[in-house]
């Protein structure tokens, strides 16, 4: 996982309430084995409609998605995180997000954001009218800021923003104590199982 310290990017501003994780990344396509290559079935119902954010050439680059109250909501299918992290996203800036979510996105290094309706709603109408427009979300401050225009306040849980500024997933942080896993498994009696 990256270690993430400031992200500054483009917005795709998506005015939506209640987005399910079943918009985000529809059914049909979980099958898959692997864990990467979901970015090309984001939104992919909503994607039909040439004029949907992602379709439009100006927000292909936008590092930032900012959205509506309850993002992430539904079932806690771990692939739509993947997805938008796949599709180019770095942080998700949202009024709330469902909490299951919210964990899976920080389990792999993908930023939600919490702000108020109306500092979102802010981020939302300057993405629609300056599609070049950059903001930066500053992970050790804890701020979202645009020039000298804007500038918001964000909480996070101090471990997760720990494990977050390290690049620290759950293997990360296991493989942290690997000299003490490997000490122990060398102490072991025989007749217990080992790992091969």
């Amino acid at each position: 996982m990256k270690p993430i310290d400031e992200i500054t990017g483009t917005i795709a501003p998506l005015p939506r309430a209640n987005v399910d994780t079943d918009q985000i990344m529809p059914k049909q396509y979980l099958k898959r084995v692997e864990r990467t290559g979901y970015g090309q079935f984001v939104f992919a119902e909503w994607r039909q409609d040439p004029d949907f954010v992602l379709e439009r050439p100006e927000y292909a680059d936008a590092k930032i998605l900012v959205t509506g109250p309850n993002f992430g909501s539904g079932s806690s299918r771990e692939h739509a995180p993947w997805g938008l992290q796949d599709w180019g996203f770095e942080a998700i800036i949202a009024p709330s997000f469902a909490d299951i979510f919210r964990t899976n996105c920080t389990k792999i290094g993908l930023l939600p954001v919490e702000l108020s309706p109306k500092e979102c709603q802010y981020l939302i109408e300057l993405g629609e009218q300056d599609p070049t427009a950059e903001i930066t979300v500053s992970l050790p401050e804890q701020t979202v800021t645009y020039r000298d225009q804007f500038e918001a306040r964000f909480e996070i849980d101090p471990f997760v923003k720990w494990c977050l500024m390290e690049g620290l997933d759950d293997i990360g942080l296991t493989l942290r104590h690997e000299d003490a896993i490997t000490d122990y498994e060398a102490r072991r009696p025989s007749f217990k199982p080992t790992v091969v």
